[in-house]
């Protein structure tokens, strides 16, 4: 598949809530607690995509990804925020499932964090989906470390690898 990845624009808020909306769907259909149905809102979305901080996936002219991507993350990391390339929000069309996207997206995100002088890619996750863990386990990250929220109800697994 042909794959060409590029900054989000204003035009793309909404591939990129459909994206997401169909992998809350499919998260909720499994059970798995990860990202709430209708979390993400174009208000949300707009600003991020306005600072450059989203990317796009297209395979001829369809969305097929996106992704978030930061150069520091200190509400997560706290302590550990480094110059890094962290990656929130990964989402691919359910109809590549199984194509590899995922990791070609995440391939594509640790070259450019290389490019500009990051050490690291990083991302984080929620503990209780092993499934997800074990993705990102096979794709060479580690893991190093937990963040808990609300109060000890949410725990986010931190991941890394070097790049």
């Amino acid at each position: 598949m042909e794959l060409s990845i590029e900054r989000a624009t204003r035009e793309d808020a909404d591939e990129v809530l459909r994206l997401r909306r169909g992998a809350e769907d499919w998260l909720a259909g499994r059970n798995i607690e990860q990202w709430r149905p209708g979390g993400l809102s174009v208000a949300e979305v707009g600003p991020q995509i306005d600072a450059g901080q989203w990317y796009v996936a297209r395979s001829g002219d369809a969305v097929c990804g996106a992704f978030r991507l930061l150069w520091s993350d200190e509400p997560v990391w706290r302590a550990e925020n480094a110059f890094a390339a962290y990656v929130h929000g990964l989402v691919t069309d359910r109809r590549y499932a199984g194509a590899g996207l995922g990791g070609r997206l995440l391939a594509w995100v640790a070259e450019h964090g290389r490019r500009a002088g990051a050490a690291l890619l990083r991302l984080d996750c929620v503990k209780h989906n092993e499934r997800l863990r074990r993705y990102y386990a096979d794709l060479g990250f580690r893991e190093v470390g937990e963040r808990t929220y609300g109060g000890g109800t949410w725990v986010n697994v931190l991941l890394e690898k070097a790049i």
